[in-house]
């Protein structure tokens, strides 16, 4: 495998695919990222939308010291505990003590309550009353911010509802494009909302 660090993001049977879409996709455009996706093992999963993803790398075997941003999407399984919990609980808390950024949307939040991350982070889920509803000893209630999504020293985490505004905060934690550039995107894909340079009619009436 390259020695390059590139963008890892998990996937699992059911993983909800659209959610780190749109930051996937931009992190590719405009940020000339490498992608590499990360399974429990290397056999092929079928995401919630029906994509099948064959794993370029197990999670136990991924190297903190290659990831640049691990992105967990949500999906049903992370309402059990009965996933390889372990490496990736490992893999998770050694790239938060490396100050490597790590971004959780919807349900993939529980993972991160479970490895106790969101202890001592401020975070979002989808629900103050999600996290302890399901990880037993979940201990960040105190740190819960009711917001679409929360970035608190490279531990980003969005509600379900929220797969743009994830997407903007990877953006930002990881620098890609600019502050003006990022909002435009944001009022684009957020909003609908057309920059008036594209908005505008031409002087001669066409485009």
């Amino acid at each position: 495998m390259s020695n390059e660090r590139a963008v890892h993001v998990m996937v699992f049977d059911g993983f909800a695919d659209w959610e780190p879409a749109h930051a996937l996709a931009e992190l590719r455009r405009w940020g000339r990222r490498t992608v590499r996706s990360v399974g429990f093992n290397h056999e092929p999963v079928t995401s919630m939308g029906g994509l099948r993803v064959t794993p370029d790398v197990d999670v136990a075997s991924v190297e903190p010291a290659d990831v640049e941003l691990f992105i967990v999407p949500g999906g049903t399984l992370w309402e059990r505990d009965d996933y390889a919990r372990a490496p990736l609980e490992a893999l998770l808390t050694n790239l938060v003590h490396a100050g490597t950024p790590v971004a959780a949307i919807c349900a993939a939040t529980l993972a991160l309550g479970r490895a106790g991350i969101l202890d001592d982070h401020r975070h979002t889920s989808n629900a103050r009353s999600y996290l302890p509803a399901h990880v037993d000893g979940y201990a960040g209630g105190d740190h819960y911010v009711d917001v679409p999504v929360v970035a608190d020293r490279h531990v980003i985490t969005a509600s379900g509802a929220a797969a743009v505004d994830f997407a903007r905060a990877i953006f930002a934690d990881l620098g890609v494009a600019s502050d003006d550039e990022r909002s435009m995107w944001f009022e684009l894909f957020k909003h609908g909302r057309l920059p008036e340079a594209f908005a505008a009619p031409v002087a001669d009436g066409t485009r």
